[in-house]
């Protein structure tokens, strides 16, 4: 079976973080999203993929290439204007001659794809939406279902006087390459609002398949930080720390024996944690960082290359690639895109959010 990925989108929820780098390849444990989705793919014996891409696509393409190094054969299909989530996957039809996987790029989940698939059959489906239950589903596609968990009723991201369920769309689609028939080439279409109801008019089978399993919406920059929390305490079985609270240091890292560290904190390769620094988890440092003395970290991600100066407080933040934070600033709850400098003794308000190559000064 074939699964198509969709990686396309702008991500603009996740700014300032996606100025230059596609969602799918900001990383989650030190690896790119994607990778994680793929290994995942590739557990249910799912290794034809095709990614469907738009914005930013030559990195994925580079990282990736034809998957050989994954366990996977990878395709590409590239849109030159964004075709929306029914459109992108009518670009991939010419790989899509039998019945397929159809994900969103930017869901975690832990979700049995095997059984799914099983379901879907046994029902005689021509589409099987995952579904699973949130506390707050207004920002979600809402799914009514009757007894046999056939889809009676789609209602797109209700506000709360019409929530009637709190069970909603997953991002998770087995689909019947039929109904592509159903979108006109090179337009954009939401497959979600323009296609699926659709279906149902037509009296087409469509289920939903409930699941309990883990589950995360990674695009938000909240979500994204959350998503690390959950990896590193054990939710999710994509992760498994060898114990509570687990250290993990990457190769040609030097800690200083003076430095404290509080897990579950993961550290890169190639990276400095210097004389007195405090980290303390749930921390994710990427790979080449320098962190100097007597610096704190508290509850953040920083992506690769970051140098964290003397003194400086980072708490509960996102620092992205080949940043770097002077001595005796403080940044808290913030994002930071890429090529961020913040001047010595400087002070983010907390919720900042910087764009990528910006120099923040004190406020005088």
């Amino acid at each position: 079976m074939k699964a198509v990925i969709l990686v396309g989108g702008q991500a603009t929820r996740l700014l300032p973080l996606t100025c230059n780098i596609p969602k799918a390849m900001v990383p989650v444990l030190n690896i790119p999203f994607i990778e994680h989705v793929i290994r995942y793919l590739k557990k249910h014996q799912i290794k034809d993929i095709i990614l469907a891409q738009g914005y930013l696509a030559q990195p994925i393409e580079g990282y990736f290439g034809d998957g050989n190094q994954f366990g996977v054969k990878l395709s590409y299909t590239m849109e030159d204007t964004p075709l929306g989530t029914g459109g992108a996957v009518k670009n991939a039809e010419k790989y899509l001659d039998e019945t397929f996987l159809m994900l969103n790029g930017d869901i975690f989940t832990d979700l049995d794809i095997t059984a799914m698939i099983d379901f879907h059959r046994e029902k005689k489906a021509k589409l099987t939406i995952a579904s699973t239950s949130v506390d707050d589903p207004t920002s979600y596609g809402l799914i009514e279902t009757d007894a046999e968990s056939r889809i009676t009723r789609f209602l797109e991201k209700p506000n709360r006087s019409q929530v009637t369920t709190n069970t909603i769309n997953a991002g998770t689609y087995t689909l019947e390459p039929e109904i592509l028939t159903q979108i006109p080439p090179q337009t954009k279409v939401s497959i979600e609002r323009g296609v699926f109801p659709l279906l149902l008019e037509q009296g087409k089978p469509v289920y939903a398949y409930p699941s309990s399993a883990y589950w995360m919406d990674t695009g938000t920059p909240e979500k994204y930080l959350q998503l690390h929390r959950d990896l590193l305490s054990g939710e999710s079985n994509q992760y498994a720390p060898a114990s509570p609270g687990e250290v993990v240091i990457g190769g040609q890292s030097y800690i200083h024996p003076t430095a404290q560290i509080k897990g579950p904190v993961m550290i890169g390769s190639n990276c400095t944690i210097g004389r007195k620094v405090r980290l303390t988890g749930p921390v994710v440092i990427g790979s080449g960082c320098q962190i100097l003395s007597e610096a704190v970290v508290e509850g953040a991600i920083v992506w690769r290359n970051a140098q964290i100066g003397q003194h400086v407080n980072l708490i509960g933040s996102i620092v992205a690639d080949n940043c770097c934070l002077n001595a005796d600033s403080t940044i808290e709850d913030s994002i930071l895109g890429d090529n961020v400098t913040v001047a010595s003794g400087c002070k983010l308000e907390p919720g900042s959010k910087i764009w990528p190559g910006t120099t923040v000064e004190p406020k005088t």
